[in-house]
C-alpha cells in the first residue's frame, strides 16, 4: 500500500519509456515521506482508443492514488501536487495531467498476508 494507477493516452508511451514514467511516480510518492518506499505500488494503463479529453482524443495522464486512511488533507494535497509537478516536468507539452487521492478504509481492507 499505497497503489498508484496511471491512466494515459498511448502516445505518452512514445514520448517516454513506460518504466521511466512508473519510476517517476514512485519516486515522487516516496519523496513525500508518507509511505515506506517498498510498499509503493505503481501500474500504468495506456489507452489507444475509446477515450475523450475535452471532447477529443487529446493526450492525457491521470493518476489514481489509493492510500490507507489516516493521512490528512494537507498531506494528500501535497502528494497530488508532487506527482503532478514530476509529470509536468517530464511532459511539459501534455495538456492534461491530474491526480486524485482516495482513502482505503482500514476496517474493510484485506490482502493475502492478512488471512
Amino acid at each position: 500500500m499505497p497503489h498508484f494507477v496511471i491512466d494515459c493516452s498511448q502516445h505518452i508511451l512514445e514520448l517516454k519509456d513506460p518504466n521511466s514514467i512508473i519510476l517517476e511516480v514512485h519516486s515522487a510518492a516516496s519523496n513525500t515521506g508518507l509511505f515506506d518506499e517498498p510498499d509503493i505500488k505503481v501500474r500504468l494503463n495506456p489507452f489507444k482508443e475509446h477515450y475523450l479529453v475535452g471532447g477529443k482524443q487529446d493526450d492525457f495522464i491521470h493518476v489514481f492514488a489509493d492510500v490507507m486512511e489516516g493521512r490528512d488533507t494537507k498531506q494528500k494535497a501535497n502528494l497530488s501536487k508532487q506527482i503532478v509537478v514530476a509529470l509536468k516536468r517530464m511532459f511539459p507539452k501534455i495538456p492534461f495531467i491530474a491526480v486524485n487521492v482516495r482513502d482505503f478504509e482500514k476496517a474493510t481492507y484485506c490482502n493475502k498476508s492478512m488471512v
